[in-house]
Formats: structure tokens, sequence, C-alpha cells
């Protein structure tokens, strides 16, 4: 079961059509032991950090994404999905996330348009990120649609493969490191490329399942 955590933000159902479309059963829950069971979560969102870690808090889900991280199991963070994932944001002051990944969450540098909004590209820099199966058939430069003001400045990052985008900055905006994936961009909204990612995470996912068995 995919379950997508539903913390009063994101786009719940565009994520869950266009994981539907690449097959599997997909819930939208906010309860938490439907999240310790799930095999496969994904936190989609926009909006602000500091409040979707209030609303996971106030739900009683931080541990057990934690938990399902921590163990390896497959997770999708999508957008702020993917930003809570860091240690800390500098969102409206100070707020603590998951700290499941080194690096702080800032916000684009003065003299940028905010938010970065519209189709930018995906590079491949580093070795190993174009061997990720979740890459796999995405060309160096393919175009995803992004909407957000904010970007994780990531600490060492050793041990994950990552795709990075430009705007001011260079940005880590996909990262894969076992069963985690994180995309700073909306694969839900990116159209071909977009599903593509998706259908690669649900195969990778469907491999680790059939390994398991």
């Amino acid at each position: 079961m995919i379950a997508i955590v539903d913390y009063g933000r994101g786009n719940l159902g565009s994520v869950r059509k266009a994981l539907a479309r690449v097959g599997g059963e997909v819930v939208i829950t906010d309860d938490r032991r439907t999240v310790e069971r799930a095999r496969v979560l994904v936190v989609p969102g926009d909006g602000a950090f500091a409040e979707a870690m209030r609303s996971l808090e106030r739900l009683a889900l931080i541990e057990p994404i934690r938990a399902h991280i921590l163990a390896g199991r497959p997770y999708l963070g999508i957008c702020l999905g993917y930003q809570l994932l860091f240690t800390e944001s500098e969102e409206f002051g100070h707020a603590k996330g998951l700290d499941v990944l080194p690096g702080v969450v800032r916000r684009f540098p003065a003299g940028l348009k905010v938010p970065h909004m519209g189709w930018n590209q995906l590079c491949l820099p580093r070795a190993g990120a174009s061997g990720s199966p979740i890459l796999a058939g995405i060309p160096d430069g393919a175009y995803f649609y992004f909407v957000h003001s904010y970007y994780p400045d990531a600490g060492d990052l050793e041990g994950c493969a990552v795709a990075t985008c430009e705007y001011g900055v260079t940005f880590p905006a996909l990262l894969v490191r076992g069963g985690l994936c994180g995309t700073q961009f909306h694969p839900e909204k990116s159209q071909r490329w977009g599903l593509r990612l998706l259908e690669n995470f649900a195969l990778s996912v469907g491999r680790e399942a059939g390994t398991a068995a």
C-alpha cells in the first residue's frame, strides 16, 4: 500500500491520480496506524515549513515517518515534503525539521523573483545520479515544474545520488538515498518526465518488495 500523508497541505488529489496511473493501491490518510502499516509513504506539500511540522506533530506522525525512513522503507517527499527531511528551516525565523538529512532550508537570495515558479532543468552532475533507477530514461537537462521560495542548502550528502537545479544558486532538486527519494519540483505536474519519474519510483518499490519476498 502507498500511503499519501495528509497533514492539511499539498496537492493530494493530483499526486494520488499520478501515482494511480503507474499502478498500486494508493490511499490518502492522516491516521497514525495506517502510516505505520504502509509499505510506501509519500509526503507531498506546499505552504509553510513550521506549520507543516506542527500539523505532523498534532497528528502524532513525526515519529512514524522518521521510523519509516530510518528503517529504509520507501519514501517519496515532494516539494515541502522533501524540505521537511532536512535539519531545519529559516522560514519565518527558525523551525526544526525531521532531521533525516543534514542541511538548512533557506530563502532564495534577494534580487531573485520568488517564488521560483515554472519549468526548469534538472542537471545530473554527480557521478551516480544518472545511474539511479529513479532517473532511468530521464535525460540530463529534462524540464520539471517548480513552485517554491526556499531551497535546501544541504550538508554532507555522501552516499546520496543528487540531481541539481540552477536558480540564482545551485541546489539539490532531487535526492535519492536507498529507499528515500525527495524532489523539490512537482513530478505530478511535470507531464512526461514527471510521470516517468513516478513510474520509476513505483517500479523500484516493486522490485524491492519482490526481493524481500
